[in-house]
């Protein structure tokens, strides 16, 4: 690998770092951790467009500026080291667009691609249901056609801004044959967060934040030209699109003010008269902690890398996430552990050690490994994927 960004690269940081500086010293939108799952902001992403900072990695044919996924990597990671508020636009940019390019119609193209570059409509993805997380296969939800549409009908569940969302590009079943093998029997769609029969509930984490939601579909009509793809092949398109999700800095950086607040907490906070920073099992958690960032970052350089030379990384992209993920529950839990009890303070609490972000960031980490594939079968991807071993006979 080469380890060294290009001089066009080195200027693009600075431009999307002055750019996020300027946002976030307006101090009229919500800058903060977990910024892509809850920080929401329509105006801000609305400026993120006019700065052509979505799409960066379309191809300039379908309206990007064909930059390419390190150019985005290195773009997200100034946005996350900020907090910036992405999670209007975030889904449908990192994920939607690349689906909707590769396996949408021309019409689809048409419709959604401008809207999602100017930030004009924001997308929920609509996968996980009760009896189907990680196993994606066990949908349950049916799209049954009926003339000039299909009819949904089912439950989705642990949908990322719902509540918000214009659209959802949801996997469906649409072959009820039980003698059809589980793996054809399913679609991917468009479906109109408006429509009739379309009934959002919020589900409230841990941390008392609402970027989780429920949804039901009762008979909800959807035009068959919001069909991605072709028809039962939705399993197989879904599969890349998660490469592309799970490929993402994101994964890394979701808490990046944690870890800079730490480090100044460290530096600032006396443990017997002397700074917490000269014990040498604290300065060697914080080493940790570094060494393992800069580890994880590589592992999110490279599989862009392997997206710009035209590769699917299905097992490296499942090797980044594992780790990244890991990381990122591990320094809530360092955090919370070298603050002691302050740090189970939330933010508000006029004790709370750098505003509290410690605590909130523990009991939002439970999530971190769960969504996007749980680490065990992400564990599974790499063994049989990446290091070719069989499968266990039963």
């Amino acid at each position: 690998m080469d380890f060294k960004f290009t001089e066009e690269q080195v200027q693009f940081r600075e431009e999307v770092k002055e750019f996020v500086t300027t946002e976030k010293e307006k101090g009229i939108f919500p800058f903060g951790n977990n910024c892509w799952m809850h920080l929401s902001s329509m105006e801000f992403s609305k400026e993120v467009a006019k700065n052509g900072l979505i799409g960066i990695a379309w191809p300039k044919e379908h309206g990007g500026r064909g930059m390419g996924y390190v150019d985005r990597v290195i773009m997200l990671e100034e946005m996350f080291r900020a907090g910036a508020p992405v999670a209007y636009h975030f889904m449908a940019d990192r994920q939607v667009a690349p689906g909707i390019i590769h396996f949408g119609s021309d019409f689809l193209k048409k419709e959604f691609l401008p809207k999602i570059r100017n930030a004009e409509v924001c997308f929920c993805l609509l996968f996980s249901e009760p009896d189907a997380g990680s196993d994606l296969a066990n949908c349950r939800t049916t799209a049954v056609e009926e003339g000039d549409y299909y009819i949904v009908n089912g439950q989705k569940v642990w949908t990322s801004n719902g509540h918000i969302a214009d659209y959802g590009w949801a996997l469906v079943k649409t072959n009820l044959d039980p003698a059809v093998s589980r793996y054809n029997a399913f679609s991917e769609m468009v479906i109109d967060m408006k429509s009739p029969g379309v009934t959002v509930r919020p589900l409230i984490n841990s941390a008392g934040a609402h970027s989780f939601n429920e949804v039901y579909f009762d008979n909800v009509k959807v035009p068959k030209e919001y069909l991605v793809g072709t028809k039962d092949n939705g399993f197989r398109q879904i599969m890349t699109n998660l490469d592309f999700e799970r490929a993402g800095i994101e994964r890394l950086m979701q808490n990046s003010l944690t870890l800079d607040s730490l480090k100044d907490y460290v530096k600032t906070n006396d443990k017997g008269g002397k700074p917490l920073s000269q014990d040498p099992l604290i300065r060697d958690s914080i080493a940790k902690l570094e060494i393992e960032f800069e580890v994880g970052k590589l592992f999110i350089y490279y599989v862009a890398s392997l997206l710009d030379k035209g590769k699917i990384p299905s097992y490296e992209a499942a090797m980044g996430k594992t780790f990244c993920t890991l990381y990122e529950a591990k320094l809530a839990d360092v955090a919370t552990t070298l603050m002691g009890l302050p740090g189970l303070l939330m933010p508000g609490s006029p004790e709370a050690p750098c505003n509290g972000m410690a605590c909130e960031d523990y009991l939002w980490s439970p999530s971190y490994t769960l969504q996007g594939g749980v680490v065990e079968v992400l564990k599974n991807i790499v063994a049989q994927r990446g290091l070719k071993l069989g499968r266990k006979k039963k």
